[in-house]
């Protein structure tokens, strides 16, 4: 997907959820990448120092953060990170879907 085509997903999200207008949407969007963008980074931190209890929690707060933008197919990458994190299953490939999830959030950044 593009960037567009996430933007118009979560627009549409929004609006249907929360009663948004596109105005409204628009003005609130950077805040929301930007969140995101925070999680991402934590949670690479975490991949980093091989914390198996630290990406379960990063996995979880990333999660939240897709659902309240109507991300489902994002959260559901982000739940295999929390599970396998809180379970401490070491066989998680945490390192590609923490990449597949910060090719999306940089997809999705293009634009803002």
């Amino acid at each position: 997907m593009t960037s567009k085509d996430y933007v118009h997903q979560i627009t549409v999200y929004l609006a249907r959820q929360f009663h948004l207008g596109e105005a409204q949407i628009s003005e609130m969007l950077p805040s929301f990448i930007s969140t995101l963008t925070g999680h991402m980074a934590n949670l690479e931190a975490a991949l980093k120092s091989n914390n198996l209890e630290a990406l379960g929690k990063a996995g979880h707060t990333i999660k939240g953060a897709f659902l309240n933008l109507g991300l489902t197919d994002c959260a559901e990458i982000a739940l295999q990170i929390e599970r396998g994190g809180k379970e401490g299953d070491r066989s998680t490939d945490f390192a590609g879907l923490t990449a597949n999830l910060r090719e999306i959030i940089d997809i999705i950044s293009q634009d803002s």
